[in-house]
């Protein structure tokens, strides 16, 4: 067996070489592909099509593939793990996948467009076809002012303490030399750029002042929608085309939110919907075609591995998910390696099995008094890391029932909570629920991946008013002026 296998994507032009044995859920992933079932082969997006090489397909696989009306060259990659050297292309890329699955049905336009999502820790872009909706390129890459801090508190100090124009020049450098790169690969026409991102990342890229964002009630006055030229941000070879920052919400609550409510279509639909994004930055969203109302929590950045001690982000080395077997802990490690530290999905599971198996205590205690647990030779859960869990999962299920009650309706009332976040492809729905993050029944939440880049997406077919439509239904909520979010917030922490 070879020491490794190289795996190429079309039409992405990309090849990565890994382990033999390795899954394709903990590659694809990478490279923006979304896998919104969860890996339970039902919903047919992580389909590619085999275009060189093997990949094994056993009968389950083959029913699946059936069902979904499906030829012998295509596969689902959360079946399939790879041997040997293998070419494929990734379907996906063909259109735009809402969180129902379904297409977005978009009115044709001429030239190509940019949709990118500005994260705290990731930046992600890709190259839209305008006619058709097909992607040509996607980059993901961590953001450069990563080595600022972690979160957007340590950035907004750092801006303070007079590193602004660096983070500004760092940010700015990082998207322009990503657009770059698309467009030098695939020399098209482009006619317009959709930037999103919360608060803080809007103001740093578009030259706004962040003082403000720094004490309660962190309320800037300079939320709107921004407009570049393309001599502005530096963008040599690319001939006047439309660059919009789109508008940040309230506080905290940034555009990538405002896209996410666009990606969900919760504000066209009758009944509630909730939309919880696990980013760094920790996000509600709950409402329908009448009214929203959303809020940001001090959730801090456990959920993407910050704060955790052995913690890191989902990429290989990081222990993705847990299971139980033969009494021990059985941790699933992406890129099947060795383990380095363990993501936000593989922190829930571990959390969630120690519960069931009261290893932990209510409080969040080491039932068997050590100041750790071993999770792997070298990946150690300590009780400090117990600690960041217990604050992360309380402040983000504290400010869901402060919205609730806002709109005095409860979870019953609520037809679909949907998770976003980078590291929703590996998180377990039972494990989310047995924690207490999300206290609803299983069949209720959708995990979407990337909603804010979905709703960039569809910003590039949309003039600005769909924007504003949502905007004028939403209203932001400060969690911290709430009178009872300290005993609600204390109440979550409990691990019951």
């Amino acid at each position: 067996m070879p020491d490794k296998v190289q795996i190429t994507l079309k039409p992405l032009g990309e090849s990565v070489k890994v382990n033999p044995g390795t899954p394709l859920i903990d590659v694809l992933h990478e490279y923006g592909v979304e896998f919104p079932c969860g890996g339970k082969g039902t919903c047919g997006s992580c389909k590619i099509k085999l275009l060189e090489g093997k990949l094994v397909i056993d009968e389950i696989q083959q029913q699946k593939l059936k069902k979904l009306k499906l030829d012998r060259n295509w596969r689902l990659a959360c079946y399939c793990k790879v041997e040997s050297d293998i070419t494929l292309e990734i379907s996906q890329f063909d259109n735009i996948i809402l969180a129902d699955n379904s297409t977005f049905e978009f009115k044709p336009q001429k030239g190509f467009g940019i949709a990118v999502d500005v994260g705290t820790t990731t930046v992600v872009s890709q190259l839209v076809n305008l006619e058709n909706g097909h992607i040509l390129d996607s980059i993901s890459e961590v953001n450069a002012q990563s080595g600022f801090g972690s979160d957007l508190i340590s950035r907004i100090e750092s801006c303070l303490n007079g590193n602004y124009g660096e983070l500004q020049k760092r940010i700015r450098f990082q998207i322009v030399s990503m657009i770059d790169k698309m467009i030098q690969k695939n020399p098209v026409h482009l006619s317009k750029i959709i930037l999103v991102g919360n608060t803080v990342m809007h103001h740093i890229f578009s030259g706004i002042e962040v003082e403000a964002l720094s004490f309660y009630p962190f309320h800037s006055p300079n939320l709107g929608i921004q407009k570049f030229k393309a001599e502005e941000l530096n963008l040599k070879e690319i001939k006047n085309p439309e660059i919009y920052f789109y508008p940040s919400i309230g506080s905290f609550v940034g555009s990538d939110i405002l896209a996410g409510i666009a990606a969900t279509k919760m504000s066209e639909k009758e009944s509630f919907s909730i939309l919880i994004d696990l980013g760094t930055n920790g996000e509600i969203v709950i409402g329908n075609n009448e009214k929203i109302i959303c809020a940001s929590t001090a959730a801090g950045p456990a959920f993407e591995g910050a704060k955790i001690s052995q913690g890191m982000r989902a990429t290989t080395g990081a222990v993705s998910s847990v299971n139980y077997e033969n009494n021990k802990l059985k941790p699933h490690v992406i890129g099947n390696v060795q383990a380095k530290g363990i993501c936000g999905s593989g922190l829930i599971d571990v959390m969630a099995i120690l519960l069931e198996h009261q290893q932990i205590g209510m409080f969040g205690e080491i039932i068997s008094g050590e100041d750790y647990i071993k999770l792997t030779n070298k990946v150690l859960l300590t009780q400090q890391d117990i600690r960041e869990f217990q604050l992360a999962k309380a402040a983000i299920a504290a400010g869901v029932q402060i919205l609730l009650n806002k709109l005095q309706i409860t979870y019953k009332d609520i037809e679909q909570v949907y998770i976003a976040g980078g590291f929703g492809n590996f998180l377990n729905i039972d494990n989310i629920i047995r924690t207490g993050l999300i206290e609803c029944e299983s069949d209720k939440i959708v995990k979407l991946g990337n909603t804010a880049l979905i709703g960039a997406k569809m910003f590039l077919f949309e003039r600005e008013h769909y924007a504003n439509e949502i905007l004028q239904k939403t209203t932001h909520v400060n969690l911290e002026g709430e009178s009872n979010f300290q005993d609600i917030y204390i109440e979550k922490m409990m691990l019951v």
